[in-house]
């Protein structure tokens, strides 16, 4: 892994040298655009509103619409003095019950390593908090922009949590939430059955990303120039009488015997239609067309290789091998 900031943390006279890393990663599949009329690849453009020409990197800088057409233009330096002891320091301000803190403010999650002759110090962090049960309230800069984290200990490892700031989480007031729902003694019984009966160990390898796999089917088919087939559709359910629906799911859950399901759930995969392990390269896409930013107009142009963006969806696909459902022997009948 390759770490995208290298700083400390901060607290009280305690400096804890630290390299941070990113906790996750997409695998989302990706989309070329490309130019519906002969299938050449697209490409975005940085083009001056003014004149009408393409403008190189170089020659690009940003600034701050703070009135119509009018702009304030930050420089690097500028944006270094906004911040200049939180560029390279993880300030923990608070420490707090992990339970207080709602997950609703959790955003992204990132590794901390301990730098050269950090490891006693970090290691104590850590079993700090495991023992007292708390997390590490902190703010710090990135790209930019300040952030609030939350740093738990898993294991021997300190996890960072980016978090959204209080005015980033939208007002739920305006959600037309049931008040005063008067529920029976035998719903709420019911209700907590089917719970019990569906309680497991989170695992989180037990769910996968079925769009993505639905998606790698139908390229594989178009590939091998079949007519791609729709993905089943889940049932809906109405609900008309609760206590009848309650009493379904539990009998569906004893027949399906949820203990199970991760064997169900690999078995079926393993029997998917069109499932393939050959990779494929596709990009995310959009409506090809002009976007505005600032005081340039982004557009596209089939004649080059793309630098950025979305448009029709197409697909790239290598080594591609028609791949045959094995038959069953038919039995002879007696």
């Amino acid at each position: 892994m390759r770490s995208l900031w290298t700083g400390a943390i901060s607290f009280g006279l305690v400096n804890i040298p630290v390299k941070l890393y990113s906790g996750s990663e997409s695998h989302a599949l990706n989309l070329d655009m490309l130019h519906a009329k002969d299938l050449s690849p697209i490409r975005f453009a940085r083009v001056c509103r003014h004149d009408g020409k393409e403008v190189p990197w170089e020659d690009i800088v940003k600034g701050y619409e703070y009135r119509k057409d009018d702009y304030i233009v930050l420089t690097k330096d500028d944006l270094d003095k906004a911040a200049p002891v939180r560029q390279d320091t993880l300030d923990i301000v608070a420490f707090a019950d992990e339970s207080e803190v709602e997950p609703v403010y959790f955003d992204k999650p990132y590794y901390l390593e301990p730098g050269k002759g950090a490891g006693k110090v970090y290691a104590l962090l850590c079993q700090a908090l495991a023992e007292s049960g708390k997390v590490a309230i902190t703010q710090y800069v990135l790209r930019n922009r300040e952030h609030l984290g939350c740093i738990r200990a898993q294991g021997d490892l300190l996890v960072m949590l980016q978090m959204r700031f209080a005015d980033e989480i939208r007002d739920t007031s305006g959600l037309k939430l049931p008040k005063q729902t008067k529920v029976t003694k035998a719903e709420m019984q019911l209700a907590q059955q089917l719970i019990t009966q569906l309680t497991k160990p989170f695992d989180p390898t037990e769910y996968k990303d079925t769009y993505k796999d639905e998606v790698e089917r139908i390229i594989e088919e178009k590939a091998a120039g079949k007519k791609p087939t729709a993905a089943a559709a889940p049932k809906k359910a109405e609900v008309k009488d609760l206590m009848a629906a309650l009493k379904k799911s539990l009998e569906q859950g004893k027949s399906s015997k949820p203990a199970a399901g991760k064997r169900t759930a690999d078995k079926a995969a393993n029997k998917a239609p069109g499932k393939t392990t050959d990779k494929v390269a596709v990009k995310e896409a959009a409506e090809p067309g002009t976007r505005k930013r600032g005081n340039l107009y982004l557009v596209h142009d089939s004649s080059k290789t793309r630098d950025s963006g979305t448009a029709t969806a197409a697909v790239k696909h290598k080594n591609a091998r028609k791949k045959a459902p094995a038959k069953k022997a038919a039995r002879k009948r007696a």
